[in-house]
């Protein structure tokens, strides 16, 4: 009997509206640009059930260069649904997390780019400073800030 080993996760789609906001947005966060196409024909929708369409995408990467964002921009057929504005306690994707090295600096950035706090900046134990916030767009996104020993522990682990 082979196994199906889980080899890694290539990425996470994101939906948008505009994809130069979202671009500016999650490079504004810290990720770059790694490639912008357009993906259209039947082919195409054959993966995602939609028939013959029309998407354009853009993919982002971490610094690291192991994560990676797929942000899609639906030409044809058009968007049906908006989940964006959902609570986050509404079932489905919640949100995607970046840990960063100064969560106050990164929010008041995004903030003078049209994002919102959603709460606020909290503590958990001596561990992580933790928020989520709304792009322009409405995305949720959830930012970590690593504290003390936790942050040094991990840093010796690369």
């Amino acid at each position: 009997m082979s196994e199906n080993k889980l080899l890694r996760m290539d990425n996470v789609g994101i939906v948008v509206e505009s994809l130069d906001n979202a671009i500016a947005f999650f490079t504004e966060i810290g990720l770059t640009l790694e490639g912008r196409a357009t993906i259209a024909g039947e082919w195409a929708g054959r993966v995602t059930g939609l028939g013959n369409q029309q998407v354009e995408i853009a993919m982002m990467v971490t610094p690291d260069g192991h994560s990676r964002l797929e942000l899609s921009r639906f030409i044809t057929p058009a968007t049906i649904s908006d989940h964006r504005t959902a609570p986050v306690n509404a079932l489905g994707y919640l949100r995607v997390m970046f840990t960063v090295a100064d969560i106050d600096e990164l929010v008041s950035r995004l903030i003078k780019h049209g994002a919102q706090l959603v709460g606020e900046i909290v503590q958990y134990e001596n561990s992580y400073r933790l928020c989520y916030i709304r792009n322009s767009e409405g995305l949720l996104i959830g930012l970590a800030e690593q504290l003390g020993n936790n942050q040094k522990r991990n840093n010796a682990i690369k």
